[in-house]
Formats: C-alpha cells, sequence, structure tokens
C-alpha cells in the first residue's frame, strides 16, 4: 500500500511539472525593455521576488532590443515585451516561430507645447513641429492621423526630424511656442525642464477616432512556439499574473511608482505623474488581435518593411481555446 501510495504521489508531482499546474517549479524566462514595456510588469516582477507568484520567474532588462531578440528566437527566452511592429518583423524572420499573446502598451506619443496655441490637429498647420521617429512607426502614426483629418503632412507643416528627445526638448526650451511629439515617460521628464511645456494632443486618442485601424499599439508580449505549445498553463498563469500587475500600475499609482524605481526604469516622482498617460493594458484573445492587426495593416500601407514585408498570419495570434 505505502509503494502503491508513493507511486501514486510521484506520478502526482510528474504531471505537475510537465502540464503547468500550480505549485510548478519551473521558471518562465521573461525579457523586457528599459520603459513603458517593462512599467506594467513591475508589481509581478516584486511579488516574484517575494515569492508570491504561483510559477517563478526569471527576468532580463535590456536598454535595446538587440540585446534580447536572439535569445527570443533561441528560445532562451519564452516571452520578451517588443514593440509592435518589430513582433512583426520577427514573426516574418523566424517563419513564424513565434506568438503575439498580448497587448501591453497602446500609444504614448503626445503633441507637446510651449503655450497655448495648439487645440486640435488644424492648429498644427503652418507650424513647425519637431519630431523623433523619422521612417518610422511614430511618422507612420502621425502622417496617418493627420491624413484622417484632411492634413497633408508634406506640405501643411514643417517637420524638423531629431535623432533624440532631449534634442528636441533643447529646441523647445530655446523658443517660444515651440512644439514636439514625444513618448511617454519623457514627456514628463521634460515637463520638468521647460517651464510651460504642456500636454496638448494624445496621438492614441485622435487614433482612435478613425475606423477599421484598430489600436495605436506600442507593445506586445511575444511568446516562443515551444513555450506556448509546452506550457499553456504556464501561459495562462503568466497571462492572469500580468493581468493583475497592469491592473495596479494603473489603480495603486504611488505603490507602482516606487517600483517602477525600483527596478531602474524611471524615478518614483517622473512615473508617478507618467504612468497615467503611459496607457498600460493587458489585451488578450480576439479583442488583441483586431487591435493589432488594424495597426499593423496602417503600417503595412506605408512601408511594407515596418512589418517584416508581409501582414503576419492568423497564427501570428495566441487565442486561448
Amino acid at each position: 500500500m505505502k509503494k502503491l501510495t508513493a507511486l501514486l504521489l510521484s506520478l502526482l508531482m510528474l504531471l505537475s511539472l510537465n502540464t503547468g499546474f500550480a505549485g510548478e517549479t519551473t521558471p518562465i524566462n521573461i525579457g523586457g525593455l528599459k520603459g513603458p514595456t517593462t512599467m506594467g510588469l513591475v508589481k509581478l516582477l516584486s511579488d516574484n521576488k517575494n515569492n508570491k507568484t504561483p510559477i517563478p520567474y526569471n527576468f532580463t532588462m535590456a536598454t535595446t532590443a538587440d540585446e534580447l531578440i536572439p535569445r527570443l528566437l533561441q528560445g532562451e527566452f519564452d516571452l520578451l515585451s517588443v514593440p509592435a511592429n518589430l513582433a512583426s518583423v520577427l514573426y516574418n524572420k523566424s517563419e513564424g516561430k513565434v506568438k503575439v499573446v498580448a497587448v501591453g502598451v497602446l500609444g504614448v506619443l503626445y503633441i507637446v507645447e510651449k503655450g497655448d496655441s495648439v487645440q486640435s490637429l488644424e492648429d498644427l498647420k503652418g507650424k513647425t513641429l519637431y519630431a523623433t521617429g523619422k521612417n518610422t512607426t511614430p511618422e507612420y502614426a502621425l502622417r496617418t492621423i493627420l491624413s484622417a483629418n484632411g492634413i497633408d503632412f508634406d506640405k501643411d507643416l514643417t517637420i524638423e526630424w531629431v535623432s533624440e528627445p532631449t534634442e528636441a526638448v533643447a529646441k523647445l526650451s530655446q523658443q517660444e511656442g515651440g512644439i514636439a511629439m514625444l513618448p511617454q515617460p519623457f514627456v514628463t521628464v521634460a515637463q520638468k525642464q521647460v517651464e510651460g511645456l504642456r500636454v496638448a494632443l494624445s496621438l492614441e486618442e485622435e487614433w482612435n477616432k478613425q475606423e477599421n485601424a484598430g489600436r495605436l499599439v506600442t507593445a506586445v508580449a511575444l511568446a516562443h512556439e515551444n513555450f506556448v505549445n509546452a506550457r499553456p498553463d504556464a501561459l495562462a498563469q503568466f497571462l492572469k499574473d500580468y493581468e493583475a500587475s497592469v491592473a495596479f500600475a494603473n489603480e495603486q499609482v504611488e505603490e507602482a511608482a516606487l517600483l517602477v524605481e525600483e527596478y531602474g526604469i524611471v524615478k518614483a516622482p517622473i512615473a508617478k505623474e507618467a504612468l497615467p498617460y503611459t496607457n498600460l493594458v493587458c489585451i488578450t484573445g480576439i479583442e488583441m488581435q483586431t487591435a493589432l492587426e488594424g495597426y499593423l495593416s496602417v503600417l503595412f500601407a506605408h512601408n511594407p518593411a515596418a512589418v517584416g514585408g508581409e501582414m503576419p498570419g492568423e497564427d501570428f495570434y495566441y487565442l486561448a481555446k
């Protein structure tokens, strides 16, 4: 009888390890970038540090995606938080070996002004706008929004492209009435440096006025297919933990800001002001596919290379059964 009991216990333990039941000890390996893509994860990371998550996590943060991408494609990472269009590029590059499992960050781009002349997109006509992201997703997003509002990107205003947000801030500080397109949390940083700088327009809000354009997606959680196929229960647990972590960042802003600083993203005072405008989400399933597919379609129309040469197939989107 004792031998039979021991055998049953051994079988249960083996099933637990292989199928991802509660109490699984095999870690989930995650990578993220220093910025909004990791802000939504800080509560999960804190809970993991304090042994409060059902499954352990190993997390690596980097300043550029290039440091992490090879490790995802090689299967060293189970999940990676990356810019939305890069997820599509990696899908095409890897011939479908990665799947998007959640949208994590929506639009973080804002039009800011040192003055009070811009109350609508129409007010940008005849103005000079400082911006980063020439020939990349920020330019395509702005072009799309302006075109949808009858504004000619190439004729109705002047875009002065700069290499870094700090360069745009330097130009704003030197003139009255300066206008720039900046991402959060850098908008908050800039407001500390340039007196009178205010947020005039949210590109997220302007994008949502269009039809059939999905959402303005900044970042997604991308999984290697081996992890998706071998550990579906672990993936389901991650999505639960991720959703709870995002909710904490949006609802418990002061506490979340302290964690953002603890994990070396930005200082807590900056995070406290930026978090409500960073549009952290955890969108999954069909809603995720609709949001991302529409956005990628817009990018593809501007430049197919922005999404890896062709639109990703249906198998790009993880839709839990």
